[in-house]
């Protein structure tokens, strides 16, 4: 009798033990379902989420924010989502309307709106057009054919006045549209999203390693809203995150010094935080906005540019043809190089962003230093 209580004692003291264990290795809490839009913003949500759980990405591969299209597992996972990190509508159009219809525990964060942001406002002028020029050009044919048609109607100046009112009518209708849509997004982010009107401010914020350190307290702060009991884990992910953007940004003022004043022109108007930071000198872009191919007359005025300004290098994009580049290259004599914003063939995950900027900075030196 005694030995068998004595091996019940034993198998029960083993089982407590094995429990404890199992205890101490469990999360202090199921991670919470969690979406990023882009890249570069997924590694910074995998970065405060280390030992939590891991965020689900929206856009991979070479696919381009501004032209990509939701699967039906991405609309799946969106579904789910406790919450959902993405840039903004500017960069992202066609998410804008399935966030909108998203159940209401989904949590859907615009980090262009995120506090302390350094925001730069979009370029216009020279070879840096205007991303709303492609509608005024437009805007323009249509009004030269209202006036052809006017002037072989001149008897009919009733009909006239009356078109001209409809204009008006329907002009007047679609500001109190535009008004109405505005203020639906300034409820939707709670007052902020009035200082980063659509159109205004470049979106491409994560481009500079100190705004990239105040992505990282929105995210934190978000995540410890919908989390609490991981907390401590957020908070300590995100000191860790910092010392990692901190020596980033230390390494490329280090390695981008050189090239300080050096010309060059890039596919899309995209980089301006990262040069205004470390000082580089872009001075245009192939075409305006990704969506919008370069008619020949710009290609033309650009490879003039490239030519008079002896720009050493122009850049593509791995999202978006190549051939442009060569167009505004040819008999130029200047360098090619890729830039590639959103890290494409970077393995997804926290490590992510930081290959994506050095990577940058190593394409920038290869191609205006020959190093």
């Amino acid at each position: 009798m005694k030995r068998i209580g004595l091996m019940k004692y034993i198998l029960f003291t083993a089982a407590l033990t094995m429990a404890l264990l199992a205890r101490l290795a469990a999360p202090a809490s199921a991670a919470p379902k969690v979406v990023a839009s882009i890249k570069p913003l997924h590694s910074l949500v995998s970065g405060v989420m280390k030992g939590v759980g891991e965020p689900y990405l929206l856009v991979k591969g070479v696919a381009s924010p501004h032209t990509f299209s939701l699967r039906p597992s991405d609309a799946r996972e969106l579904e789910r989502a406790r919450v959902i990190f993405w840039v903004g509508e500017e960069l992202a159009p066609s998410l804008e309307r399935p966030l909108e219809v998203l159940p209401k525990r989904a949590e859907v964060v615009a980090m262009a709106e995120s506090k302390g942001l350094e925001l730069l406002k979009l370029r216009k002028g020279g070879l840096w057009e205007g991303h709303d020029d492609h509608h005024d050009e437009k805007e323009k044919g249509e009004h030269h054919d209202e006036d052809k048609h006017a002037k072989g109607k001149d008897a009919d100046h009733h009909d006239e006045h009356k078109e001209t009112k409809a204009k008006d009518d329907h002009r007047h209708d679609h500001d109190k549209h535009e008004k109405a849509k505005d203020d639906h997004h300034d409820e939707k982010a709670g007052g902020h999203h009035g200082e980063h009107r659509h159109g205004v401010f470049d979106v491409h914020v994560w481009l500079d390693p100190m705004n990239a350190r105040k992505w990282v307290h929105t995210i934190t702060h978000e995540l410890e809203e919908a989390d609490p009991a991981n907390r401590e884990k957020y908070e300590a992910n995100e000191k860790r995150l910092i010392a990692r953007l901190d020596a980033l940004h230390e390494e490329l003022k280090s390695t981008l010094a050189p090239l300080k004043g050096m010309p060059y022109i890039v596919f899309h108007d995209a980089y301006q935080y990262m040069e205004k930071r470390y000082g580089l000198n872009a001075i245009g872009s192939v075409t305006l906005s990704p969506e919008t191919k370069p008619g020949a007359a710009r290609l033309v005025e650009i490879r003039q540019k490239v030519r008079d300004t002896k720009s050493i290098c122009v850049f593509s994009e791995p999202q978006f043809q190549p051939k442009l580049v060569k167009v505004v290259m040819e008999g130029t004599g200047a360098g090619t190089g890729v830039l590639d914003p959103l890290g494409a063939n970077i393995p997804a995950g926290e490590d992510a962003y930081f290959t994506l900027m050095r990577n940058m900075a190593k394409s920038l030196k290869g191609c205006l230093a020959g190093k």
